[in-house]
C-alpha cells in the first residue's frame, strides 16, 4: 500500500463523507445491492464509488463473492475509526440542536426487561421538564445492549451487574462503568397474602411457599439457594422459573405467590401492584446498579444533562432506603 505524505490535504481534498457513508451501508448490508437499494441509488452507482474510494487510499476495502461483500483488513480498520468519526460528528450536530433549542435533543437508552422500573421515575421527571425531548428505551439482554453501545447506536446502558466482576473483565474493557448504588435481592408476596401482616419472618417459614425464581444458574437463584442451604433447610419448590418481572409482579400480586426482586424494583411497584416486601434476613449480597457508557465518547449535552437526573434521583431514593433500612434493623 503506497503511503500518503501530506494527509490533511488528501482527507480534504479526496476522502468523501458521502464515500465513507456508502462504504459503511455496504459492510452493514453485506451487499453492494442491498446497499443500493437501502440507499436509494443504483448498483452501479455504489460499486463505482467504492472502487473510487479503494483507488484513493491505495488498498482493497472489501472482498467481493458470489454469497455478498466482507471488509477487508483494510476495510475493517477504515470502517472501526470512520465510525468514530461519524458518531463524532453526529454528536456535533446534537450539540448544535440543543444549543438552538435547550428543551430539545434525544436520548437513546439501553436497560434490560425489569430495570426499567429504576429508570421510568427518572424519565417520568425529566419528560414532564423538557418535554420536547424524545427519550428513545431498548429493553434487551445486556449482551445486545453492549453490542448497540459499541456501535453507537445507544448513549448509555444502566445495568443491574448481578455480581459481574468488572476489574479485568474483558467484557468492560472498552466500556466505562459507574455505580449508581447498591441493591440488594428482598422477598415479596402480595399484600392480600398472609404474609403481608406480618412483622417478622423467618426463612424456614417460607420453605413450602409457591416460589416463583429465574432458572439457575441465575444470580438470585444462588443467592435463595444459598440462603437456605446457610440455615440447614431444603431448597423450596420453585413453581415457574422466568425474568420476567411483568409476570412476577403480577402473579405475586395475587397473594398465591412469592418472588425475588431488586429492593429498588420491588419498591416502585409495590404501590401499582399491591406489593409488600416480606420482614426476611437474608445474607448481604449487594448487587451493583450500575451506567454503562462507551469509553472516549463525547456525550450530547442533553445526554448530559439526563444523566444528571439519574444521578440525583438515585442518590435521593438510595438515602432514603438506606434510612428505611436502618429503622427496620433498629426496630428488630
Amino acid at each position: 500500500m503506497a503511503k500518503i505524505s501530506n494527509w490533511d490535504m488528501h482527507i480534504g481534498r479526496r476522502l468523501k463523507l458521502r464515500d465513507l457513508h456508502v462504504l459503511f451501508t455496504v459492510v452493514e448490508h453485506g451487499s453492494l445491492t442491498k446497499a443500493a437499494s437501502h440507499l436509494g441509488v443504483s448498483h452501479p452507482a455504489v460499486s463505482q464509488i467504492i472502487s473510487e474510494l479503494e483507488q484513493s487510499l491505495g488498498a482493497q476495502l472489501l472482498d467481493r463473492s458470489s454469497r455478498g461483500v466482507t471488509p477487508t483488513l483494510h476495510g475493517r480498520a477504515l470502517v472501526a475509526r470512520g465510525r468514530a468519526a461519524f458518531d463524532e460528528l453526529k454528536q456535533g450536530i446534537r450539540d448544535l440542536d440543543f444549543l438552538s433549542d435547550p428543551q430539545a435533543g434525544e436520548v437513546k437508552i439501553g436497560c434490560p426487561e425489569g430495570l426499567e422500573a429504576i429508570l421510568l421515575p427518572v424519565i417520568e421527571q425529566f419528560s414532564l421538564s423538557y418535554p420536547a425531548v424524545v427519550i428513545d428505551v431498548h429493553v434487551e439482554e445486556l449482551e445486545t445492549l453492549a453490542a448497540k453501545l459499541r456501535d453507537r447506536s445507544l448513549d448509555f446502558v444502566a445495568q443491574l451487574l448481578r455480581g459481574r466482576l468488572t476489574a479485568g473483565d474483558p467484557f468492560f474493557e472498552e466500556l466505562d462503568v459507574q455505580v449508581l448504588f447498591e441493591d440488594e435481592m428482598v422477598i415479596a408476596a402480595g399484600l392480600n397474602s398472609r404474609w403481608a401482616t406480618r412483622q417478622k419472618i423467618d426463612l424456614a417459614e417460607l420453605v413450602e411457599e409457591r416460589w416463583i425464581l429465574t432458572a439457575p444458574p441465575s444470580w438470585n437463584h444462588r443467592l435463595v439457594s444459598e440462603a437456605f442451604h446457610a440455615r440447614g433447610l431444603t431448597m423450596p419448590k420453585v413453581v415457574l422459573k422466568t425474568f420476567s418481572t411483568y409476570i412476577r409482579t403480577n402473579l405475586v400480586a395475587s397473594g398465591n405467590f412469592i418472588a425475588t426482586f431488586p429492593n429498588s424494583v420491588a419498591h416502585f411497584y409495590a404501590e401499582r401492584f399491591s406489593l409488600k416486601v416480606l420482614p426476611v434476613n437474608l445474607p448481604s449480597r449487594p448487587w451493583p446498579v450500575a451506567i454503562l457508557t462507551l469509553k472516549n465518547r463525547t456525550l450530547s449535552p442533553v445526554v448530559q444533562h439526563f444523566l444528571r437526573h439519574v444521578h440525583e434521583l438515585t442518590y435521593s431514593r438510595s438515602r432514603q432506603r438506606s434510612t428505611s433500612k436502618s429503622k427496620r434493623e433498629r426496630a428488630k
